[in-house]
C-alpha cells in the first residue's frame, strides 16, 4: 500500500461524527469516525485499478473489492474533494455521500466493518464485508435521505428556530402555565437548546426547549416505532433554586447527539461529577427519566416532523435506587410526591 490521502473530511452539525474519504491510489473508502478519530463505520467506494478475483486479506481496513462484487471491475479514477458532498441524517449518526450530485454511498449509524455490517455503495454488487449494493437498498433508504435533505433545508432557513421555539413555549403555556425566566444554553454546535422556568402551585417546572427539534440517534436500533420515541424534551419539578436545578439540563440536554445515544422512559443517568456537586445534594447520585409522574402536569400532546414528542421528567434518585432500577426496573420504586 502507498500513502493514504484524506480526500474529504466533513463533520456533523453536532460535532460528534465525521465522514472522511480516504484513498491510497488502489481504492477509496469512506469512514464514519468519532471526534477522537475512532472508526465507527466504513464503506468501500471504488477500486482504482482492475478488481482482483478474491478478497485481499491484507487490506481489510482499506479493502479492494473483488470482481464479483463491483459494477466497475476495470476500476475508476480517484475522487477529488470538489466533486464530493455529504448529507448528514437528522440524528447525526449517519450520512449520505454524493459525487457531483449523484448518490455515491450511504453510511448508516449502525455500520460496523468488524461485524460485517458495512454501508451501501453505488458501485457495489450484492453483499460483501466491505459494501452492500446501494441500488438494492434504495427503496428503504430513499425516504430517509429525502427527509434528511428536507430537514436541513428547513433548519437552515430564516426563522426556523424562532418559530419552533415559539411552538414549544405555547404548548408549555397551555400545559403548565405562563413562563418566567428563559435561559439559552446553546453554543456553536447544534442542538440549540434553551430552558424555560414556570412557577406552579408551590414548586417550579423547568423544561428544555429545543431537544425535540432533531431526532435522537440510535433509537431505530432498539425501538420498532422510532416515531414515538425519537424526539424528547426534559422537564423537572423543584422547590429549590431554579438556576441550580438547571445544571441537570446543562448535563443532559445535548448528551444524545454528542454521545450518539438516546434517552427514554425508564432510563437512568448517573451524575458525572463528585457527589457533593449534585444540584439536590450528595444524597442523590443520578436521575430517573419518566414520561409520566403522578401529581405532575401532563406534557403530552405536541408533535413535530410527524413524530410524537415525549417529555421525560427527571426524578433524582439515590445510589441504592439506581441499583434497584438496574436490577428490577423503575416500577420497583415508589416516587409519588418526590419534588426536591
Amino acid at each position: 500500500m502507498g500513502t493514504t490521502d484524506v480526500v474529504l473530511t466533513d463533520t456533523s452539525p453536532y460535532g460528534s461524527r465525521a465522514v472522511t474519504v480516504e484513498c491510497d491510489g488502489v481504492s477509496s473508502v469512506a469512514y464514519l469516525r468519532d471526534a477522537e478519530g475512532g472508526i465507527h463505520g466504513a464503506v468501500w467506494l471504488a477500486n482504482h485499478g482492475q478488481a482482483p478475483s478474491s478478497v485481499d486479506q491484507n487490506r481489510i481496513q482499506a479493502p479492494v473489492m473483488p470482481v464479483a462484487n463491483t459494477r466497475v471491475p476495470e476500476g475508476s479514477p480517484p475522487f477529488t474533494a470538489g466533486e464530493l458532498d455529504v448529507l448528514w441524517f437528522e440524528e447525526g449518526d449517519g450520512a449520505a455521500l454524493y459525487r457531483n450530485g449523484e448518490l455515491l454511498a450511504v453510511i448508516p449509524g449502525w455500520s460496523d466493518l468488524e461485524r460485517g455490517m458495512p454501508g451501501y455503495a453505488r458501485d457495489a454488487v450484492g453483499e460483501s464485508p466491505f459494501a452492500w449494493s446501494l441500488e438494492e437498498a434504495l427503496e428503504g433508504l430513499a425516504p430517509r435521505i429525502a427527509k434528511a435533505r428536507s430537514y436541513w433545508e428547513w433548519r437552515d432557513g430564516d426563522g426556523s428556530w424562532p418559530s419552533f421555539q415559539q411552538f414549544v413555549m405555547s404548548h408549555l403555556d397551555a400545559r403548565v402555565g405562563p413562563a418566567a425566566r428563559y435561559w439559552d444554553i446553546g453554543g456553536d454546535l447544534l442542538p440549540t437548546v434553551g430552558i424555560t422556568e414556570r412557577p406552579r402551585d408551590g414548586y417550579t417546572v423547568l423544561s428544555t426547549v429545543g431537544m425535540s427539534c432533531q431526532r435522537m440517534p440510535t433509537v431505530e436500533q432498539y425501538i420498532e416505532r422510532p416515531d414515538t420515541y425519537a424526539r424528547i424534551e426534559l422537564a423537572i419539578a423543584t422547590r429549590g433554586e431554579a438556576t441550580d436545578t438547571a445544571q441537570l439540563f446543562l448535563w443532559l440536554a445535548r448528551y444524545p447527539w454528542h454521545s450518539i445515544t438516546w434517552l427514554g422512559h425508564g432510563h437512568t443517568a448517573r451524575w458525572y461529577r463528585e457527589a457533593a456537586s449534585f444540584p439536590f445534594g450528595a444524597a442523590y447520585q443520578g436521575v430517573l427519566m419518566l414520561d409520566t409522574v403522578p401529581g405532575l402536569p401532563d406534557l403530552s400532546g405536541f408533535s413535530f416532523g410527524g413524530d410524537e414528542i415525549r417529555w421525560l421528567w427527571l426524578v433524582p434518585v439515590t445510589e441504592q435506587e439506581l441499583q434497584v432500577v438496574a436490577q428490577q426496573g423503575h416500577q420497583a420504586l415508589s416516587l409519588s410526591g418526590r419534588i426536591p
